[in-house]
């Protein structure tokens, strides 16, 4: 899925500090499609699928909540992207939640934080028929745009097919792809978007009248409610679509719009007084304006939040977590852990070996079992910043094997350096030349410390590459890049390894700014991806994508898996309705309230 820039940076989805999901039985959510066989039939952890009932508004009042007040929230990374369409790191999907509805969305009670997939701008999650290969989607009733002009299906046609223009290059491509075709060949289908006045054929989306929305697939796709949860497939009015430039000013269907967008230096969000609760089964509006400013390092965030005076009460973080040298501090501090959470996030982080460079196996497999996934999670905070990992799934995924570690990092969190000198002599390697490329904030310039002088104790000679973070994903996401090992994460998008083994492992998706950081590009890894797409039962799915994740790390080696994420964070005393948004992994802002 995912970038979690919490603890990763930035690129098509990735991570730096903390999970996952899953699914079972199917509600009547789906609607009255008649091949309801079809549909969805899992359930995840905390993650299960809601009726048309649960897709009605208003959503639940929150006890205690009041209306008013200035809410400020201190990140560390700028936005750079405020386009629903462009948007796939953690900071600014949880952003977009303020603003921006899609078709389907994920409802987190605010009692249980259990959640739940609901419709959004939709009556429901979803109808499908045509044994599956068609879905049908349904407008409610009083949409508007901040500007007052109702939303029709219209715009949410047009906020599909600009995805297919070449300036989308970061947002999710699941719908796109199913639609249109593999890799980047769906972009043949609408090459300029809908900008010059083309549109997708009726036979492929469909849009009979003002509120009803049809998508048809050359195959079966069970996974379209979770699909169209993808921040991308909302509503972008045509006649307000600068291209590059909606960017800036994108136009608000949800609670708040945005008020004042200052790159690099934060953006203020204000309420939209066009959105209708009664729409709106997730989000409420209770503070005048949450004030989002950028620079603040873990170290700033959490002093300020932790020293909770004057203003600082009446802030929070969305997904800054405490900074690793101020854990023990913060956990000595009664009142302060009051007002925190630490929650799994659904992110593995992974250092990725590229395979065009190393090409040896035995010599990615001394790397594997050198890595000191122990030594490394400390510097990003230790047990509260995350596990050391054995598995490329996290242990939200349904099927996860907890007992799965082949390269026995739990034995050995400092690494088995005996084993890796063993392999790299065996290789022919010994002295083995690595560069080794990480970002230049202070966790990771401390990790590269023990990465360094674990893989020199094995035998490697290794060349450190700082880069800038800004920056970093761009880099190492290039095909042709220059490094041999470099941290990345990911995530499920949603409750399936669907969107984990074929977007970071199918060598179709060996191209520049791809999440298949390692390049892996395997017949028989590929063959399999295939197989199990073909699958409609999601339950019967779920194991089968586990079980292929441990093929590849086992029989490929592209990635060594580090540490499975967690969230620790901090909110001021005057803040009310934090909860966790889970399929995220970060604090979710749609009940918070000025106490």
């Amino acid at each position: 899925m995912t970038v979690n820039r919490t603890s990763r940076v930035r690129t098509c989805a990735i991570a730096l500090a903390a999970g996952a999901l899953v699914l079972t039985a199917c509600s009547e959510g789906g609607g009255s499609g008649s091949d309801r066989s079809t549909e969805p039939t899992m359930e995840a952890h905390g993650i299960t699928l809601g009726s048309a009932a649960d897709s009605t508004g208003p959503a639940k009042e929150v006890p205690g909540a009041k209306k008013g007040g200035t809410v400020r929230v201190l990140q560390r990374d700028a936005y750079e992207y405020l386009d629903p369409g462009q948007i796939y790191v953690t900071d600014e999907l949880i952003m977009q939640t303020v603003y921006n509805r899609t078709l389907t969305n994920y409802q987190v009670d605010d009692k249980t934080g259990k959640t739940k997939l609901v419709g959004d701008l939709a009556t429901d999650i979803g109808r499908s028929s045509d044994g599956g290969r068609t879905w049908t989607y349904t407008l409610k009733d009083g949409l508007k745009f901040e500007d007052g002009t109702p939303i029709t299906s219209r715009d949410v046609r047009h906020s599909i097919e600009r995805l297919y223009a070449k300036y989308q290059t970061n947002g999710p491509l699941y719908l796109q792809q199913w639609l249109s075709g593999e890799g980047q060949t769906f972009r043949e289908a609408l090459p300029d978007g809908p900008y010059g006045g083309d549109h997708l054929p009726a036979s492929v989306l469909d849009t009979p009248d003002d509120k009803t929305i049809v998508f048809h697939f050359d195959q079966p796709r069970a996974e379209v409610p979770f699909a169209v949860a993808m921040p991308n497939i909302g509503a972008v009015p045509p006649g307000k679509d600068k291209k590059e430039g909606y960017n800036k000013a994108p136009v608000a269907s949800g609670p708040y719009k945005v008020a004042d967008f200052k790159p690099g230096k934060g953006i203020t969000f204000v309420r939209n007084e066009h959105w209708d609760p009664k729409t709106d089964p997730i989000r409420h509006q209770y503070v005048d304006r949450f004030e989002v400013s950028f620079g603040h390092q873990w170290m700033d965030s959490t002093r300020r939040l932790l020293a909770d005076q004057g203003a600082d009460k009446r802030a929070m973080t969305w997904n800054n977590a405490v900074d690793p040298a101020q854990i023990s501090t913060v956990l000595k501090d009664k009142e302060a852990m009051a007002r925190s959470l630490t929650r799994t996030q659904p992110y593995v982080d992974v250092v990725s070996i590229n395979t065009s460079r190393v090409r040896n196996k035995k010599v990615r497999e001394a790397l594997a079992w050198a890595f000191p996934n122990g030594q490394y999670l400390q510097q990003y905070g230790g047990p509260k910043a995350g596990e050391i990992a054995g598995s490329l799934v996290g242990p939200t995924l349904k099927g996860h094997n907890r007992d799965f570690d082949p390269f026995q990092k739990r034995k050995y969190p400092g690494g088995n350096i005996k084993k890796a000198k063993e392999l790299l002599k065996e290789a022919g390697e010994e002295g083995y030349r690595i560069v080794y490329a990480y970002g230049n904030d202070k966790p990771a310039q401390d990790a590269s410390v023990v990465v360094v002088r674990a893989l020199e104790a094995a035998g490697f000679t290794v060349e450190k590459k700082e880069l800038d973070r800004g920056t970093y994903y761009t880099q190492i996401g290039k095909v042709n890049n220059t490094y041999d090992l470099y941290r990345s994460s990911w995530s499920a998008d949603w409750p399936s390894g669907s969107t984990v083994v074929p977007p970071v492992y199918s060598g179709k998706n060996v191209h520049d700014s791809s999440p298949n950081y390692s390049h892996l590009n395997s017949p028989t890894i590929n063959k399999e991806i295939e197989r199990i797409e073909r699958i409609e039962d999601l339950d019967k799915a779920a194991p089968e994508w586990v079980k292929l994740a441990e093929r590849v790390l086992t029989e490929e080696i592209p990635q060594v898996p580090v540490f499975y994420n967690r969230l620790f964070t901090l909110w001021g005393s005057g803040i009310g309705g934090v909860k966790f948004h889970e399929p995220y992994g970060a604090v979710d802002p749609t009940a918070v309230f000025v106490r």
